[in-house]
């Protein structure tokens, strides 16, 4: 068969990207129509910038999800070399398909003869599945840590900032690869730092519910027993792989047994997503602690000493509420900082295997050839150029609609 067009490959695309289309559309068209009842997600679709943004955010969050667990947009397997493939331009037609195998190569092959297409489909779910919920733990860290120290102060203040500054001293990219290298994996640290930090979304729930229903008994026992044994649950099975919660080459700590435990996370991915939280949560918790400083001098606050409520009904229900706005913009922006860490990790072949079709990876592997061929490299570079500038994008337009809230 002879090679596509460029008309052609861009149509193909288009085609086989519809399922994405359609639920750009769909949430579009429902976002729009119902804007003036969603709040400060509905006021998003007053401001162009914050809609671009938006659109170019969801576009890759679909992808990910459709082409990545459904399955439904690559056009071959991601990790798979088809013979005489390697390096052919974007267009290129397979020798002798079989039957029911995509004929194209729509976005050509890169060094190893995989489908560059197929691998940044699959690299977008990669992202789409750490960046947010890595950032979102680290969130909870931050929030949990920074709301106590800027509303109480004193020896507390100190000490947990302390911690913060002395982990912000470590340049980034460091931290990261000290983090990650085999040798320190090997040691178990990072699945002991699994354990620290993913408690804190459990703690966080559970002083959120009690603070807010501690005077409602009835309603707070069961409550707290639900929502706690439903995250403990989870937490376990996050910390858990392979029924160890550590694992070295001379002890073995036990975790969930395989039978209750929910799902195991690729060792590669965990140590990823440690690293990004560990890294992310001090600069998270300087912002709650400068917020918590600023909201905690206001009149409602005071209103609310005045009515006799406890220091973390206050911190959760009255500061945390009236800080939102900058916490929205900045876990937006912090979103796009995660990418390019997970693309700068990829990059230099720490945490993710080496034949992943994450973004960093891919652009590494092309780039090794970059003079002759051009499009491995290019392509996840503007997938990962397009999903950080919609996340900035999407800060802007928040930011924008939330000075005028």
């Amino acid at each position: 068969m002879e090679p596509l067009t460029w008309g052609a490959i861009f149509f193909r695309i288009f085609m086989q990207l519809m399922p994405v289309w359609i639920a750009l559309i769909v949430v579009f068209t429902l976002s729009i129509t119902f804007k003036r009842k969603l709040g400060l997600y509905g006021k998003l679709f007053d401001s162009t910038i914050g809609m671009i943004g938006f659109g170019l955010v969801m576009f890759w969050v679909f992808a990910g999800v459709l082409g990545g667990p459904l399955d439904m947009i690559v056009t071959h397997d991601p990790l798979s070399q088809i013979s005489g493939m390697k390096n052919k331009p974007p267009g290129t037609a397979l020798r002798s398909p079989d039957e029911g195998q995509y004929a194209y190569f729509l976005l050509g092959g890169d060094n190893l003869a995989r489908d560059v297409f197929s691998r940044v489909i699959k690299g977008a779910w990669i992202v789409v599945q750490i960046a947010p919920l890595a950032t979102l733990f680290a969130f909870m860290v931050g929030i949990t840590l920074g709301l106590p120290a800027g509303y109480y102060g004193g020896r507390l203040d100190t000490l947990l900032s302390f911690l913060a500054n002395l982990i912000l001293a470590f340049p980034v990219i460091l931290l990261f690869y000290l983090l990650v290298t085999p040798e320190i994996v090997l040691t178990g640290i990072p699945n002991y730092m699994a354990l620290f930090l993913f408690v804190f979304p459990l703690v966080f729930a559970t002083i959120l519910l009690n603070s807010r229903y501690h005077t409602q008994p009835k309603m707070r026992t069961p409550l707290l027993i639900g929502v706690v044994g439903g995250l403990g649950w989870l937490y376990l099975s996050l910390v858990s792989t392979n029924g160890a919660v550590v694992a070295t080459p001379t002890y073995k700590i036990y975790g969930l047994p395989g039978f209750v435990d929910l799902f195991d996370i690729d060792p590669g991915i965990l140590v990823v997503f440690v690293s990004v939280v560990f890294v992310n949560s001090p600069t998270v918790f300087r912002i709650v602690r400068g917020l918590a400083l600023d909201i905690k001098t206001r009149d409602y606050v005071a209103a609310a000493q005045t009515r006799g409520e406890g220091p973390w009904y206050i911190m959760l229900w009255e500061i945390l509420p009236n800080a939102r706005g900058p916490l929205i913009v900045d876990f937006c922006l912090r979103i796009g900082y995660t990418t390019i860490l997970l693309g700068t990790l990829g990059f230099f072949g720490l945490g993710l295997a080496s034949e992943s079709p994450d973004w960093g990876t891919t652009i590494n592997s092309g780039r090794q050839l970059l003079r002759a061929f051009v499009h491995p490299a290019v392509v996840p570079a503007v997938a990962l150029l397009t999903m950080v500038l919609g996340l900035n994008l999407l800060a802007d337009g928040l930011r924008e609609e939330s000075l005028r809230d």
